[in-house]
């Protein structure tokens, strides 16, 4: 259970204002379809991080002890630094123009893929697995933590942006990817 809710909660705080929520704004006023978004979201979200976990157990069975302990530390650490920078609406822009041509759905779908790709809670999510090395929970968490962040964005549009300020958001989002970093070091 504790993969789980750590996953939620990192992925969940990690992921206000990044790129992905950015995006579900844009989808939302774009297509006007909630539901299929949200949809394309989660189906979206479940592959790309079923993929980063399933990757993340992999390396944790391969590096194992201390060498595993120390990259994980200081990517948590380092993911905490980069949880700092502000991201920019521009670039999931492309992916949904590309995409639009096939529904609210598939182009959600599509564009939530790719623009997760490499991005900060996939890694998140690969360092989650190699630290808990439980796949299932910790996909599951990602993926909650995920919609926790972007259906609101999808329903409540750029107000839900304008809440709680970014910079506030983004420090504590650094501030748990790093304490998780620490923790890891430290056991």
């Amino acid at each position: 259970m504790e993969a789980f809710l750590i996953s939620t909660g990192v992925v969940a705080i990690a992921e206000i204002g990044d790129k992905t929520q950015l995006l579900a704004i844009l989808l939302a006023s774009r297509f006007r379809r909630p539901w299929a978004i949200v949809a394309g979201i989660f189906a979206a979200t479940v592959a790309n991080h079923l993929l980063a976990a399933t990757v993340g157990t992999l390396v944790a069975n391969w590096l194992g002890g201390e060498t595993l302990r120390w990259i994980l530390g200081l990517s948590f650490i380092a993911m905490g630094l980069w949880a700092l920078v502000p991201d920019k609406m521009d670039e999931g822009g492309a992916e949904a123009g590309k995409a639009g041509r096939f529904g609210a759905f598939v182009a959600t779908l599509v564009a939530f893929f790719l623009v997760e790709m490499g991005d900060k809670t996939q890694i998140a999510t690969v360092g989650l697995a190699a630290r808990f090395d439980n796949l299932t929970m910790v996909t599951l968490g990602t993926t909650l933590g995920m919609m926790l962040a972007n259906v609101p964005a999808v329903f409540l549009g750029e107000a839900a942006t304008k809440v709680v300020p970014l910079k506030f958001v983004r420090a504590a989002a650094a501030a748990i990817f790093v304490a998780v970093g620490v923790v890891t070091l430290l056991w």
